[in-house]
């Protein structure tokens, strides 16, 4: 999927922005066909697979943000000579962007709903049946993608440890879209690209879609009670409050006398993660993600309750 959001970040903030894509695979490949890396001077983010296929295709794309061709199509074997024992091939496609170019891409998507282009030499018209078919397609000399729509939007409310490691977890993923809710603004700085953020943790709640998972952990009791409480009168994907066996019974019993029926307080799960990974932060997040990722990318919308 063509992440028009992120390559808009990138080129706003770098000027001109190299994308790599796999655009089709043969065989075993160290990713799968669509997955992405930008490349700018100085850095880069996203992977195509690591390894020598990936060291190759960044120095190529900084070949090319320095004066090379704008685009360019390669078919790589995935073999000895790559130092790789995959045995497939991939073909990868690198584009250079800049603002124009991003313009072109969103034009196209507002007007068609996919971002169509020549990559190969004499390409002609696009097929008909490729610009129909879902995912992306790369034929008769045509790159075409549909753009990105995260598949399950998260927001994390609470931007403690757990929480600031449960965002940087989720982020890299492309079915997941995080926005990371706190009081304190001092704790929403220094974060991975892509997150979004919000002072108000009950503001994060009210705008977010029906579809989202709502992840309560902030460092005040009362407030993650408040958020639950609020939580419970709307829809929702998925509700999940960090805490013990002991801290939900006491909120099961607050959340009564708000008036929230027990079926509705059943909504929320209580504990969450997986309590065999321990307690350290980044293992609290793990846990966690787990949670979500399976159904995020099956679509089924079936959260495990938790792990305990």
């Amino acid at each position: 999927m063509f992440d028009l959001d992120v390559l808009r970040a990138a080129v706003a903030a770098e000027g001109r922005v190299a994308r790599v894509v796999i655009a089709e695979t043969r065989g075993s490949a160290p990713r799968e066909a669509g997955a992405a890396m930008l490349v700018w001077n100085g850095g880069q983010s996203g992977t195509i697979g690591g390894g020598r296929l990936e060291f190759e295709a960044v120095s190529a794309a900084r070949d090319m943000l320095a004066g090379g061709p704008a685009q360019r199509l390669v078919r790589q074997a995935l073999g000895p000579a790559l130092g790789q024992c995959c045995g497939g091939a991939v073909t990868l496609v690198t584009e250079i962007y800049d603002a124009a170019r991003l313009d072109e891409a969103a034009a196209a998507i507002a007007a068609t709903a996919v971002w169509a282009r020549p990559v190969a030499a004499g390409a002609g018209a696009p097929p008909a049946a490729a610009l129909r078919r879902a995912g992306m397609v790369l034929a008769g000399g045509w790159l075409i993608e549909r753009p990105h729509a995260p598949a399950l939007p998260v927001v994390i409310h609470g931007a403690g440890h757990v929480g600031r490691a449960l965002a940087g977890v989720l982020a890299p993923l492309p079915e997941i879209r995080v926005t990371l809710a706190d009081t304190r603004p001092d704790r929403l700085n220094d974060l991975p690209a892509g997150i979004g953020v919000c002072t108000d943790p009950l503001t994060a709640m009210d705008h977010a879609p029906d579809t989202a998972a709502h992840l309560i952990m902030t460092h005040d009791h009362a407030l993650d009670l408040a958020l639950c409480h609020r939580l419970l009168s709307r829809d929702f994907a998925f509700a999940g409050l960090i805490g013990s066996d002991s801290k939900w019974a006491r909120f099961r019993r607050r959340l009564a006398a708000l008036g929230d029926a027990d079926a509705q307080v059943s909504r929320i799960t209580c504990p969450i993660g997986d309590p065999a990974l321990g307690k350290h932060p980044q293992a609290i997040a793990i846990g966690i993600a787990g949670q979500l990722l399976i159904p995020a990318r099956t679509g089924s919308r079936k959260f495990g309750s938790s792990f305990a």
